[in-house]
Formats: C-alpha cells, sequence, structure tokens
C-alpha cells in the first residue's frame, strides 16, 4: 500500500510540473529584438516584421492561449481528481477503554478520488473549442488589418517623395526664370511686377515641397509605429510605387474568384450561431442530472504494535445522482433566452450572407474605378508637367507671359495633388479587396 501512496505522490507531483512548465512556456516572454539603425524593408517584409513585432498580435495570440487553458479547464473538472492526506493525533500514552478493550492513538493515510459529470460541463468543453477557433479568426483579421495599414502606409511614404522629387524639378525650372526675369528688370527689358509674381510662384512651390516633405516624414513616422521601430532608425523602402500599383497585379486580383466561405466576416459569423446553438443546448442541460462517483482508502498504522480496535473501513465507494426538479420557471426562462439569440445571431449570418455577394462586387468596382483614375490622373500629370516646362521655355524666349507661368505652375500643383489622392485611393481599394477575398 506504502508503494502505491507513493507512485501517486510521485504522478501528482510530476503532474503540477509539467503543468507549470507547460503555463511557463505559454506566458515566457521573448527577449526583445534589437533593431538595427538602418532597415531595408521590401514591402512583403515590411509586412512580415510588422506583425513579428506588433504587440496587440501578441496579444490577440495569448487571448488564443488562454482560451486554450479555459478549455483544459473545463475539461479536467470532467476528470478524476485525486487528494492524499496524512494525520496523527498524540493522546500522550493515554488508552481510552471500550468495554475493556484498549484503544490506542494511531496516524491515519487516506487517499481520495472523485469525478462528477453533468451534460452541461460537455457542452461547456465544446464551447471553449469554438472560442478557440473563434480567437484564431480574430487573430487572423488582425492580421490582415496590420498587412493592410503597412501597404497603405508604405505607399503613402513613396508618393510624396516623388512628389517632393517633381516639384524640386520644377521649383528648379522657376527659379531660374525668376532669376532670368530678374536680370531682365535690372537691364530694363521686364517689368519689376513681373520679377515679383515669378517670385511668389518660387515660395509658393517651396512652400508645397516643405508641406510635402512634413506629410513624408509623418507617413514614415506612422510606418515606424507600425513596424514598431525606434523614432532614429532610418528606413529605406525597396519596392517601387510602380511595382505596387502595376496593371498585372490589379488585373490579377479582380480575377480572383469569391469564395463565400473564405470570408472572414463569414466564418466570424458562422462560428457565432455555432456557439448560439451549443449555448441553447448548455441551457437544455439544466434539466439534466448530475453524476458523482467517488472512491476513497484509509488506512491506520499502529506502529509495529498489535492492531487495536478500528471502525474505519479500508475502502468506500460512493455514488450520487441528483437530478433538478423546480426552479419557478428559471430554467425555461434561461432556454428560451438563448433560443431567440441563437434566431438572432442567424439572422445576422444570414444577411451577412446574402450582402457579401453586394459588397463583392461593389469592392471591386472600387478597385476597377480607382485604377482608372489612377491612370488618368498619372497622365494628367505627366501632361500638366510638359505644359508647365513647355510655358517656362516660352517664357524665357519672351513668347509666354507671366500669367501663362503663373496658371501652369498652378496646374501642376494641383495636377500633383490629385495624383497623390488618386495613387492612396487606389491602394486602399486594393488592400480592401485583399482583406475581403481573405488573399
Amino acid at each position: 500500500m506504502r508503494k502505491i501512496v507513493l507512485l501517486v505522490s510521485m504522478f501528482a507531483i510530476a503532474a503540477n510540473m509539467m503543468a507549470a512548465d507547460h503555463v511557463m512556456a505559454a506566458t515566457k516572454r521573448a527577449p526583445k529584438q534589437e533593431v538595427p539603425a538602418t532597415l531595408n524593408l521590401s514591402l512583403q517584409e515590411a509586412q512580415d516584421y510588422a506583425v513579428a513585432q506588433n504587440r496587440s498580435l501578441k496579444n490577440a495570440d495569448l487571448a488564443v492561449q488562454k482560451a486554450y487553458a479555459t478549455r483544459w479547464q473545463t475539461i479536467a473538472s470532467m476528470l478524476p481528481s485525486v487528494d492524499m492526506s496524512w494525520a496523527y493525533q498524540s493522546m500522550m500514552g493515554y488508552e481510552m477503554n471500550l468495554g475493556g478493550m484498549p484503544i490506542k492513538d494511531n496516524g491515519t493515510l487516506g487517499i481520495t478520488a472523485s469525478v462528477g459529470i453533468n451534460g452541461q460541463a460537455i457542452v461547456g468543453a465544446l464551447l471553449n473549442n469554438t472560442a478557440i477557433e473563434m480567437q484564431k479568426l480574430n487573430l487572423e483579421i488582425s492580421e490582415d488589418n496590420l498587412r493592410a495599414s503597412v501597404k497603405s502606409s508604405y505607399a503613402s511614404v513613396l508618393v510624396l517623395e516623388d512628389v517632393v522629387k517633381l516639384l524640386d524639378s520644377s521649383l528648379k525650372n522657376i527659379e531660374n526664370l525668376a532669376a532670368m526675369t530678374q536680370r531682365s528688370v535690372e537691364v530694363g527689358a521686364a517689368e519689376q511686377t513681373t520679377a515679383d509674381q515669378i517670385l511668389v510662384r518660387v515660395n509658393t512651390l517651396k512652400n508645397n515641397i516643405n508641406a510635402n516633405k512634413r506629410s513624408t516624414q509623418l507617413a514614415i513616422n506612422a510606418l515606424k509605429v507600425l513596424l514598431n521601430v525606434p523614432a532614429e532608425t532610418e528606413l529605406t523602402l525597396t519596392t517601387q510605387l510602380s511595382d505596387m500599383l502595376s496593371a498585372e497585379a490589379i488585373v490579377a486580383l479582380l480575377g480572383k474568384e469569391f469564395v463565400l466561405e473564405n470570408n472572414l466576416s463569414y466564418q466570424t459569423l458562422a462560428k457565432n450561431v455555432e456557439l448560439a446553438k451549443k449555448n441553447v443546448h448548455m441551457a437544455g442541460w439544466a434539466y439534466g442530472p448530475t453524476i458523482g462517483v467517488g472512491y476513497q482508502y484509509s488506512e491506520k498504522d499502529y506502529f509495529g504494535e498489535k492492531e487495536g480496535f478500528n471502525m474505519t473501513p479500508p475502502n468506500a465507494l460512493s455514488i450520487q445522482v441528483s437530478m433538478p426538479l423546480w426552479s419557478s420557471g428559471k430554467r425555461a426562462a434561461g432556454v428560451v433566452e438563448k433560443k431567440i439569440a441563437l434566431e438572432e445571431a442567424r439572422n445576422t449570418f444570414e444577411e451577412t450572407a446574402d450582402n457579401l455577394g453586394i459588397q463583392n462586387e461593389q469592392l471591386r468596382y472600387n478597385l476597377q474605378n480607382a485604377y482608372e483614375t489612377y491612370t488618368n490622373e498619372q497622365e494628367n500629370m505627366g501632361v500638366t508637367q510638359r505644359v508647365f516646362d513647355n510655358t517656362s521655355l516660352k517664357f524665357q524666349q519672351g513668347v509666354a507671359s507671366n500669367l501663362d507661368l503663373v496658371n501652369a505652375s498652378n496646374d501642376l500643383i494641383t495636377a500633383q495633388s490629385t495624383y497623390v489622392q488618386a495613387v492612396l485611393t487606389l491602394v486602399n481599394a486594393e488592400v480592401e479587396l485583399e482583406k475581403f477575398l481573405n488573399l
């Protein structure tokens, strides 16, 4: 018997150590990664880096681990539990006399095993499985949203950098014209008003360049926040804007088939319906019986002396069955409530499933329209740039007036601003369709 007790004790200690190791492994924080002073990242690398470093995603992953731990607690509640106790009481040599029979003090050792099972516990374990699946879906949704945000921020940096380069080129041209005009004024070949008007255009372009540089820095800072890197880290983006906005990629995305079951919103609502069904079953099991089974082993040790009077049975088995009878309608109301919640979940699921097809068409239309707008604005910007260059040349030759130059400069600034907006709209339309198709 002592060997059995020793084995049970060793098993319990080993099980507790394994459980503690598992919990420590699940919650142990990974060492903080050293961030290099310079990061050269393509779009894909930036997205992967953000996913690896984002703390919100780490919390979502921890939520999945918590769901696993909760499920194990529910399952463990339906498994046998074993408790062991040892007690010794000394009566300092005193012997109780019962009918002329002496009763000595002694120590006792006891092992108790018990298990209780009901239908609600079983359904609870199934509910935990669904909860784990929903947490995994939430993790996937969070990752998709992060990747989309990184792509939009990445494109913002690239397009703003391109615009600054274009404005710098235009500024050099108009500064040359301003210097030439001022020299003409000095020799009496032009009026000071003309030189002043061109100087205003120079200052306007400088202001626009500075504003775009500040916007570029804000976009870089936003990207650093998504990547979870320090402000002093220097980012170099290696993917070209033309690669992100290629016609081939847009056509390929528009050609992707919409599979309803792959949509994350559809999957989430399907799990909500499944969860509501199991809640109905759990509420219904409030009417079910609860079965408890227990076993107890006890032993007394007389320390080498002859056993005396012993009224403690060494083995005891107990079985208990309890059945709820009356609760003044509380259990019935609980079942009705869960059934109503199930009907609500079904209605939301069916409505969303019907609308997803329409949303698919709308997102495809948005992407196609955004790409057409982008190509038009890209062409418009090229045209206005050529008009500005030609007007500058004509002004230099005395063919165009200063008003023509001012108008051409205004048109160029407007075209560049519209182009930036068109690029960002296209990128957002692209990432929205990618998220919708779960690509």
